[in-house]
């Protein structure tokens, strides 16, 4: 199976958002439950929310196709003085864990050379996403969010480049 990190497009929305709708139920649907996750989707996901992001400046919005299909997500912006926002990274439930999540962090990285550091909010009670962040070489920073509707009890995480 081939995998392909790419820039999204506008054509890729719909599947973009499918990813996002599925993936969003299978992690959240037990914390949050369904009719709260499905009225968050509906927002952030939206088609004019996702389209927004396609050329938004200091931006990087990519999809990972396996075999022509679209199977995950990820954007972040730079936020200046070297500091790069993980925005969003989400994976299909069915190929996780099977390198798609890794190659949309290693390609949005590629992206940003200037940064010094990488910061992203991620639910705390996300045991799969803390688990893979972790393992990505990010470290809670004590930092704790909240400004994502029900995710009241997130995590600020970063990773910093070596040397930094």
């Amino acid at each position: 199976m081939t995998l392909l990190v790419r820039p999204a497009r506008a054509a890729d929305l719909p599947a973009v958002r499918a990813v996002l709708v599925e993936t969003w139920h299978d992690t959240y649907d037990t914390l949050f439950g369904a009719e709260s996750v499905t009225a968050i989707t509906d927002d952030w996901h939206s088609p004019a929310n996702l389209a927004a992001e396609l050329d938004r400046a200091g931006h990087r919005f990519l999809v990972a196709e396996r075999d022509g299909v679209i199977v995950g997500t990820g954007s972040a912006t730079d936020r200046g003085d070297g500091l790069v926002w993980l925005d969003r990274l989400y994976v299909a439930p069915a190929v996780q864990r099977a390198g798609a999540g890794a190659a949309l962090l290693d390609a949005l990285a590629g992206a940003f050379p200037q940064a010094d550091r990488w910061q992203l909010e991620v639910e705390a009670r996300n045991e799969k996403g803390l688990a893979f962040y972790l393992r990505h070489g990010f470290a809670d920073t004590g930092e704790r969010g909240g400004s994502h509707g029900p995710c009241a009890r997130s995590v600020i995480l970063e990773r910093r480049r070596a040397g930094a």
